[in-house]
């Protein structure tokens, strides 16, 4: 480890000490899954009139309805706390590198949308210091599709070896599998997060690559969204997601009623909903699932919460579906559910407070993704009303929300 002896100025001061972590993120996820096993990572703290500036107080107790509660998260605090801000002394990385499983020949908008929107989040943290998004963001794609994803912006790195059924003849799929978790284990251990599903598709041989991607990223305590036709893969194999707490699923509202119906065997109960959510959850194993809706809410088994910012009544396409009058930009959301998780793991890793080891990273990302999401949205519409497309609330990610 560095000798901190000849800095301890910087060593005593806690915001100066949150910069100094390990550059690896290897060792980020080992020491974080370390401290989960602890005996304190367990439910929230219950005493709320702790200090404001501890995250076991993000989670507000103001109940919606005594019959079925669910309580509304202080969003911006989350933000605000979990994001780093830029400083001289980071080096490329340092802020997240995250990594986009998807693209295909008919879908090529929805991973650039994932990416880049990484690239683009923008807020203030509670020192009011400026923070931009992640450092680096990568795109694992099929050939067809690296080409356009390439032209519509040079920020991002592209990787072509993704593998569609019509280009691989029965006698060389197995060599092809193979090859291709081959390349991206290469690539696996350097990235904070990654996201599984925009532009995925559904084709057979392509959803085998991606099954086999997500084993790899489970043994390496990677964390994973997983959104689009990557929900389409799980519901059909809830295997590559069940017990990893590390996981967050995002669905909307007729991808969380197939997940209903193949794990609960039962339909949509919406005047339980947060109770039906939790059971979900912990029938999957403790992960972490946000449905998405007028309010979106999230629960990881033990804990329900939700956020209910206004965002915006314009649906477009690439953005996802009206849930109760309001759009949810899905590979936008997703992918802000994957940097701020990441930055959240990273904040829970260096803070002072010994209690915030209690919280889930992966809930903490899922509020301050919606968050920002409905926040740009909100913008974007005030701006464009009904010519609103997705560039424009990404655009809205660059500017302070």
């Amino acid at each position: 480890m560095r000798n901190h002896s000849h800095c301890p100025h910087a060593w005593r001061n806690p915001q100066h000490r949150g910069r100094m972590w390990a550059a690896s993120p290897a060792f980020r996820r080992r020491l974080f899954l370390l401290r989960s096993l602890s005996p304190c990572a367990a439910a929230l703290p219950n005493n709320t009139s702790s200090s404001s500036s501890s995250p076991s107080t993000f989670i507000r107790l103001n109940a919606m309805a005594a019959s079925d509660p669910v309580y509304e998260a202080d969003a911006e605090a989350v933000v605000r706390r979990i994001t780093p801000p830029l400083d001289r002394a980071r080096h490329k990385g340092q802020a997240g590198k995250i990594a986009v499983i998807g693209g295909c020949r008919e879908y090529t908008g929805a991973p650039y949308f994932a990416a880049i929107s990484a690239l683009k989040v923008n807020s203030t943290n509670s020192s009011h210091d400026v923070i931009q998004g992640a450092d680096l963001s990568h795109v694992f794609c099929t050939r067809d599709a690296a080409t356009v994803i390439k032209s519509y912006s040079p920020e991002l790195i592209v990787h072509p070896i993704l593998e569609e059924s019509y280009s691989v003849s029965d006698g060389e799929r197995e060599s092809v599998s193979s090859r291709i978790l081959t390349e991206v284990a290469k690539w696996m251990e350097r990235f904070d997060c990654i996201v599984v599903g925009p532009g995925l598709g559904r084709d057979s041989f392509l959803l085998d690559c991606v099954s086999n991607i997500m084993r790899h990223a489970r043994q390496a305590n990677i964390p994973t969204v997983v959104d689009g036709d990557g929900l389409f893969l799980i519901t059909n194999n809830l295997s590559l997601v069940e017990g990893n707490s590390l996981a967050i699923l995002t669905p909307n509202v007729y991808e969380y009623k197939r997940l209903v119906q193949k794990v609960l065997n039962c339909e949509v109960n919406e005047e339980n909903a947060s109770e039906q959510l939790t059971a979900l959850c912990q029938k999957i194993g403790g992960i972490t699932i946000m449905q998405k809706g007028k309010a979106d809410i999230i629960s990881d088994g033990k804990t329900v919460t939700q956020v209910s910012t206004f965002g915006s009544p314009r649906r477009c396409g690439g953005q996802g579906d009206i849930l109760s009058g309001r759009f949810v930009a899905n590979v936008v959301l997703s992918v802000s559910f994957c940097i701020f998780a990441s930055w959240a793991r990273h904040f829970l890793l260096t803070n002072e407070y010994p209690t915030d080891k209690s919280v889930n990273p992966m809930m903490l990302g899922c509020i301050a993704g919606s968050l920002l999401l409905r926040k740009a949205a909100s913008h974007a519409f005030e701006k464009n009303k009904r010519s609103t497309i997705t560039t424009d609330i990404i655009e809205f990610l660059g500017k302070r929300v």
